[in-house]
């Protein structure tokens, strides 16, 4: 019902920007809210920032002022600005996407495939 494409991940130097992209592709089904979490190997995934509907955001602490979450309704896209990036930004960031299918109660989760950002020191 939901199909997520992310990209623009790639290899950055310290202090250098990079924008992700995510494509939804709906049926059957009512998004309510769309946002970003990243990954590093061992440890949990961890929510980054997210973006309803109307165009709230709401970021963790880890990146306000740095990161910003954006969304284009006619394109279906979800867009991460990721400015002044740092080592520590190195992850692999997934796309996610909220809502129910039509009819349905409780609220699903989808996810993207995942991009891999890497910060150089």
């Amino acid at each position: 019902q939901v199909q997520l494409v992310e990209s623009g991940g790639g290899l950055v130097q310290t202090g250098g920007s990079l924008r992700l992209s995510c494509a939804a592709s709906v049926k059957f089904f009512t998004i309510n809210a769309m946002g970003w979490y990243r990954q590093v190997p061992g440890k949990q995934r961890e929510w980054v920032a997210a973006i309803t509907t109307r165009s709230a955001t709401n970021y963790a602490d880890f990146v306000k002022g740095r990161f910003t979450i954006s969304r284009d309704s006619a394109k279906n896209t979800v867009y991460l600005q990721m400015n002044s990036l740092k080592p520590d930004d190195t992850a692999v960031y997934y796309c996610n996407a909220k809502g129910q299918a039509y009819g349905a109660v409780i609220e699903s989760d989808y996810w993207g495939q995942g991009t891999q950002v890497t910060v150089s020191s």
